[in-house]
């Protein structure tokens, strides 16, 4: 008795190698292995990999003459109907490639925004897939012709899907002002929940990193969030909330962000604006990092990046390389990470390292209450609902001088209380 399998979409990865010295825009053996990485996510089977080196990619074609008919002959030898590019191709160059070869062409913008829209569950990360994907769209059905035809199903065709992408590019202008404007409602939502957790004083904390670092297995572990925690890239799209309440009982308002990328697509970082602004708005930015990654440096550089073009930089930050159960030396890893107050090393899954990551959590996140104890005259007992509204009471005691009560405090407390202090 046989399974059927279902039939994956053989394709071929190209690239143009510059050697720029900005390697994270440059096509590289690790921009590759991600590109790779991300064709498998989409359902597709990688049967092959041409880069081609030129100081610049091709203005009219991406790459050389010569380069698209080795393409085109690799293709047929290794039966692939499609072609995915590192860079993100203009209308002119798919038309040109596709007329030269006879292939699908997509380009790793197409690729990426596919996956989102596999991934995407909410109403709200639909609405924000679809708006990124017309948006790419938009310019490119002018003249694509045969092209366009050739996406007779399969990767680049999830979302808004063939038919939509065929009609008129009035049609399309029309969705996208509709997807704007509902995205507009509720970005007004967001800024009101927003607005309500600043006038109750909630300190957020945004998880950040790169795709697949780790940050849903560390929300999971955290808050027993269920969320969905698997070893692929954008596992999860959709971002979560979930309370933490720390030692000193300060709570924490959990944000779980979209994985980062290189060569994230301009679409996708205008379209979930409102979902990234959650980073630029926390109170504290908690990076996870696979350490167990090779490129985990780069991916530091990457999100560093991402988070300084939405002007979410110089908050507190707590970096975590996460993944030490897989990482054979991992006390070689760094002590310190670019950009963070405090660094320290965890496994998620394995829950090695916590408890100093709960420490320095604790550190990092403003308000941090000491411990301390105060004798209250009984002639200044006013001065008590400080103690038991905002702070945590441990211990309560009626003396002979006073009310003698052990309290953890933060620091706008222990400065009003000072003078009554027994003991720090």
């Amino acid at each position: 008795m046989y399974e059927n399998e279902e039939k994956r979409e053989r394709v071929i990865l190209a690239g143009v190698h510059t050697g720029s010295l900005d390697v994270l825009l440059d096509t590289t053996e690790e921009s590759i292995a991600e590109l790779e990485e991300l064709a498998n996510t989409a359902g597709a089977e990688v049967v092959g990999v041409l880069i081609q080196n030129r100081p610049s990619p091709d203005n009219a074609a991406y790459l050389g003459e010569g380069k698209l008919e080795e393409l085109k002959n690799a293709a047929a030898e290794l039966h692939a109907e499609t072609v995915i590019f590192d860079d993100e191709l203009s209308p002119v160059q798919v038309r040109n490639i596709a007329d030269a070869t006879d292939l699908k062409v997509l380009d790793r913008t197409a690729l990426i925004l596919d996956i989102f829209a596999a991934r995407a569950k909410t109403k709200e990360g639909k609405i924000q897939v679809e708006l990124a994907q017309l948006k790419y769209m938009l310019p490119r059905l002018t003249g694509m012709g045969s092209a366009l035809s050739r996406l007779g199903g399969g990767i680049g065709t999830r979302g808004p899907g063939e038919t939509k992408l065929e009609t008129d590019r009035r049609h399309i202008r029309r969705r996208i002002e509709s997807l704007s404007d509902e995205l507009a409602e509720i970005q007004k939502h967001r800024d009101l929940l927003r607005s309500r957790r600043k006038k109750d004083g909630q300190t957020v904390a945004a998880i950040v990193g790169y795709t697949n670092a780790g940050k849903s297995t560390l929300l999971n572990l955290l808050t027993d969030a269920d969320v969905l925690a698997e070893n692929k890239l954008f596992a999860t799209l959709d971002p979560t909330q979930r309370k933490l309440t720390l030692s000193d009982n300060r709570e924490l308002l959990m944000v779980d962000t979209v994985g980062f990328i290189r060569k994230l697509p301009h679409h996708l970082v205008k379209a979930f604006k409102s979902t990234l602004e959650e980073a630029a708005l926390a109170d504290v930015l908690i990076h996870v990092i696979d350490a167990s990654n090779p490129e985990f440096r780069r991916h530091i550089e990457v999100v560093n990046m991402i988070l300084t073009e939405l002007k979410a930089v110089g908050k507190p930050t707590l970096a975590v390389l996460n993944k030490i159960d897989l990482c054979p030396e991992a006390e070689d890893l760094p002590t310190q990470v670019d950009g963070a107050d405090k660094t320290v090393r965890i496994s998620a899954k394995t829950e090695a390292g916590m408890e100093i990551f709960r420490e320095a959590l604790e550190d990092v996140v403003p308000g941090k209450k000491q411990k301390a104890v105060f004798l209250i005259p009984y002639s200044e007992g006013a001065l008590l609902p400080l103690l038991h509204q905002d702070q945590m009471v441990l211990s309560e005691e009626y003396t002979e001088n006073g009310t003698r009560i052990e309290a953890l405090v933060d620091e706008i407390c222990y400065a009003k209380l000072r003078n009554y202090v027994l003991r720090d």
